[in-house]
């Protein structure tokens, strides 16, 4: 049997990261809601928090699995992607992002409406807290989602910000099951979880290769205080890999009887932790479909993760990539 064309489809919201450094002050006198967290909002909210920021921002293409596919993509993996982008400048900023690095962009689906973003407020601890307008990504309507979206795929990676709309949500777990893709869900953020844990546990039951969490979304799914290797060997009990992400502090990776402590690379210092977890993602996914073990897949997760915070933004610097592909590729070689 030949190998699919695609190693993984990222699935989700393809949305305009706009990045912005804030004091904590400012969280507290103009953003409702709690710290570290993300909310849906309309666009004017965005606006008027922009206009109280002023022009100290930086933006560059975003969304939780678009960063995991991007990076893997980086890393060398064979990479499309699944979500809906507008019709606006900002759309096709994006899509030329995308396939100007390699990635196959003939199954992005297109609105007229402007392209989704998401302002991101960086605090000087490193924390974001983020308010996210989906524009055209939220239109992705189920009737436009089927197996045929994920033929010659390998593997999907599945944003958990699409559980805000469940029927979306079923229609792409069903499709890229019936096409024979393996399956990898990231939880999101703990205010995901709290809408969605019902439709969680089912989608676990059913199957899912490879679930990421980070330890606010363990805890809210299972809403009780645990060990984090406890999170990871509970949730490795539905049958598949269970990864959970503590930060700075490393992870937890568990599958069946295996439990592996992922150490965490140190930094010097920590800019901005936008799209850490989505690198880690990206990293234990190019191990993982690359036949390296849990514990290589997680510590590629660990560099990619560390790398990510150094830099404003999601996106790592296209200089370091060289770098992080030849250690990626050498994992596991000595």
């Amino acid at each position: 049997m030949s190998r699919p064309a695609i190693e993984l489809i990222g699935v989700g919201n393809p949305i305009m990261d706009i990045l912005a450094h804030i004091e904590d002050a400012f969280l507290r006198q103009h953003v409702a809601g709690e710290k570290g967290g993300m909310v849906l909002v309309d666009d004017g909210d965005i606006a008027a928090l922009l206009h109280k920021i002023g022009e100290r921002i930086a933006m560059m293409p975003g969304g939780a699995a678009a960063n995991t596919t991007l990076g893997a993509q980086k890393l060398g993996l064979r990479t499309t992607f699944l979500g809906k982008i507008g019709g606006d400048i900002t759309a096709e900023h994006y899509f030329e992002n995308f396939v100007a690095t390699g990635g196959d962009g003939s199954r992005f689906k297109r609105a007229t409406l402007p392209n989704g973003r998401c302002l991101s407020m960086v605090t000087p601890d490193g924390q974001r807290t983020m308010r996210t307008h989906l524009g055209a990504a939220m239109t992705l309507h189920p009737d436009e989602v089927s197996p045929a979206d994920f033929r010659g795929c390998r593997h999907a990676h599945v944003e958990g910000y699409l559980m805000f709309n469940p029927a979306l949500a079923d229609k792409v777990m069903k499709s890229a099951r019936a096409a024979g893709c393996t399956l990898s869900l990231d939880l999101a953020s703990f205010e995901v979880v709290n809408v969605a844990r019902d439709w969680i546990f089912q989608q676990l039951r059913e199957g899912v290769h490879v679930v990421f969490a980070n330890e606010d979304e363990a805890k809210a799914l299972f809403q009780r205080d645990h060990d984090f290797d406890a999170y990871a060997q509970e949730l490795a009990q539905f049958g598949g890999i269970a990864a959970v992400k503590m930060g700075k502090d490393g992870a937890w990776v568990a599958h069946q009887r295996d439990l592996h402590r992922i150490f965490p690379v140190t930094v010097d210092r920590v800019i901005d932790t936008t799209g850490a977890g989505d690198a880690w993602a990206a990293g234990f996914l190019y191990g993982y479909l690359r036949g390296k073990s849990l514990a290589l897949s997680g510590a590629i997760g660990s560099m990619l993760g560390a790398e990510t915070v150094q830099h404003l933004g999601a996106s790592i610097p296209d200089v370091h990539w060289p770098r992080l592909r030849a250690r990626a590729e050498d994992f596991g070689k000595r």
